[in-house]
């Protein structure tokens, strides 16, 4: 739907409208029709890809929240909303300022700090340290600290590494940003100043200062300059950064050295707040006792709004509309058509059926996270978690992939029952763990079922666009959950939670050579450390004692201020070494002993 209209009265006319179709059309059945209505909505050019925060964002979940009320669920919460906070900007404060020598250098236009500056007031000389290394494998040594003392100095490091245009190159894990920041702060130096040789970045672009969801900082300042403020520093050595770079690059080894000038920095990064939302409702059970059993079935409703760096798009460059037709506008539009059929039999339905649509599942799954947290209904109640992500995309073979399928012992049977009288081609999948809203739930022992079917090209593009949505297929998974969440909602006995995955968890992440086997908490963001979500039994971590709840905030010694941290700390260690692992539990900090 490529055609829009001013904002913000076309868009109340577009709300208003659409929500009167929806109402003229509401159905005892689950039809195309609706489908095709619900989605033309959540997906069009005027809810700017439903960003946490916006007022799109905002429409959207408005218009959800209608549709629960036509469908004469019980709103809960906040009349049907569970609001939260979450950080999704940052932007420079007015206290920025860099001096070198005597000189007052410009933010944004001579250097530019990063998002996970540490906001501070630093003094100090300078030491150039090459690209920053410090390497020590089988294959390749190299350590730019090797032979100097950064403590308390500013150290001024040359992004990326010396074979920049070998894509198979030896270096490529060791030349991000992050990883060098990490060492730095390990040698004790004060701050960090990149700065990009004329072979990694020929225009000498400064970063952009993006939101990479999270909040905490690198735990001292990272500022990029540009190479004219390099060589002014690099002045009195006479050398420049381009002959630098070139000798690095040709040698291939350490080349560090002092350099007797005094930098001045001040730093301020400002995370913006906004207030978002999940959309709450409940269909109240018919059976005296087994109503106070649930059934939550839930899909996010937010996505990458315009994309752009740090929004999660695989086109970061391209600012558009991302529309998010099949992620997940597709998995509410089929979560607000069950919720309306499961309304007009609900004299047959024992359980309560608590219906969500989580905001802020791409920035880290807060939204179901929050609900858990937060739980509007008794947590050691509910029975089982259903989650509709991207299920506008059935194929010709009708191939439908559940996951969770071990998470209960009685969840492959109630599947394949459910499916008897559906044309699917299913594909199980027993893991409990994922990256969608089922995961929280897994994490606190509820047996979940994660309905999808499958990626594509267009995932997290402004591709993902309604033209490319099946609705005749979006019906067909929509029926066969129908039928799932039916026989649930009417077991005699509850489910058996077992614990389920495959020791293969982490084999999206090739770089790393070991897995402690947890599952990130990204929700806790306002201390330093990394949350703990949970704990696979076959894992490392379990058998080290570590557990759900736990804050992981050192690895072998060496602190973990967040997830890029602790990434970066893996991809030092060894299969078969035993490290110690620091967590905060209770308020009290525990070491922890784990063979990796």
């Amino acid at each position: 739907m490529k055609h829009g209209f001013n904002f913000p009265l076309a868009i109340s006319f577009l709300f208003i409208s659409y929500l009167t179709v929806a109402q003229g059309n509401v159905q005892q059945e689950i039809t195309i029709d609706e489908l095709h209505a619900h989605l033309g909505y959540l997906a069009s050019d005027d809810l700017k890809g439903r960003k946490p925060g916006t007022e799109e964002g905002f429409f959207a979940a408005q218009y959800i929240n209608s549709q629960f009320r036509q469908a004469n669920l019980i709103p809960l919460g906040d009349d049907g909303f569970q609001y939260f906070k979450v950080a999704t900007s940052i932007s420079l404060g007015e206290n920025n300022e860099l001096i070198v020598g005597d000189m007052l250098v410009k933010p944004e236009e001579d250097y530019m700090p990063f998002a996970y500056s540490k906001n501070d007031e630093v003094s100090g000389q300078v030491v150039f340290t090459g690209y920053g290394f410090e390497i020590d494998t089988d294959t390749l040594k190299w350590d730019d600290y090797g032979n100097i003392d950064v403590k308390g100095k500013w150290v001024m490091i040359l992004r990326g590494d010396p074979e920049p245009d070998n894509t198979n190159s030896n270096y490529i894990n060791f030349s991000g940003d992050r990883g060098k920041v990490l060492t730095a702060r390990d040698k004790g130096a004060a701050g960090v100043l990149f700065v990009s040789g004329k072979n990694w970045d020929e225009k000498d672009q400064l970063v952009s200062l993006y939101y990479d969801k999270s909040i905490s900082s690198a735990g001292l300042p990272v500022l990029q300059i540009k190479r004219d403020i390099a060589d002014r520093i690099l002045e009195g050595t006479e050398k420049t950064i381009d002959e630098l770079e070139k000798s690095l690059n040709e040698q291939k080894n350490s080349a560090s050295f002092d350099i007797e000038i005094q930098v001045k920095v001040k730093t301020q990064i400002i995370h913006d707040w906004v207030r978002t939302q999940n959309v709450v409702s409940m269909l109240m059970g018919s059976d005296p006792v087994l109503k106070d059993q649930y059934i939550v079935v839930g899909g996010h409703y937010d996505h990458l709004g315009m994309g752009g760096q740090g929004s999660g798009s695989r086109k970061p460059d391209t600012i558009a509309v991302h529309y998010g037709a099949d992620d997940n506008a597709s998995g509410v539009t089929g979560l607000i058509e069950i919720a309306e059929k499961l309304s007009f039999n609900r004299d047959s339905l024992q359980r309560s059926i608590v219906f969500i649509a989580f905001g802020a599942e791409e920035m880290g799954l807060l939204g179901s996270k929050y609900f858990l947290d937060n739980p509007l209904v008794k947590k050691d109640r509910i029975m089982a978690m259903i989650n509709f992500d991207m299920i506008g995309r059935l194929n010709e073979d009708k191939v439908l992939i559940i996951g969770g399928s071990g998470t209960s012992i009685e969840s492959e049977d109630i599947i394949n029952k459910a499916a008897s009288s559906h044309s699917l081609d299913l594909r199980l999948s027993p893991e409990g763990y994922g990256p969608s809203d089922h995961a929280p739930f897994y994490a606190n022992d509820i047996p979940v079922f994660f309905i999808n079917t499958g990626a594509h090209e267009d995932y997290h593009t402004p591709e993902d666009d309604i033209d490319k949505i099946n609705f005749e297929g979006q019906k067909l998974v929509s029926d066969f959950a129908y039928d799932l969440i039916t026989e649930l909602a009417n077991r005699d006995s509850t489910l058996t939670y077992q614990e389920a995955g495959s020791g293969n968890r982490g084999r999206r992440a090739s770089k790393f050579k070991v897995t402690l086997g947890i599952m990130p908490d990204f929700s806790v963001t306002d201390v330093d450390g990394l949350g703990v979500g949970g704990v696979r039994k076959d894992g490392p971590a379990y058998s080290g004692g570590m557990k759900k709840g736990d804050l992981i905030i050192a690895l072998d010694g060496k602190p973990v201020n967040n997830i890029y941290d602790y990434m970066n700390r893996l991809k030092k260690l060894e299969p078969g070494q035993t490290i110690t692992v620091d967590v905060i539990r209770d308020d009290e900090i525990k070491v922890l002993l784990i063979q990796l």
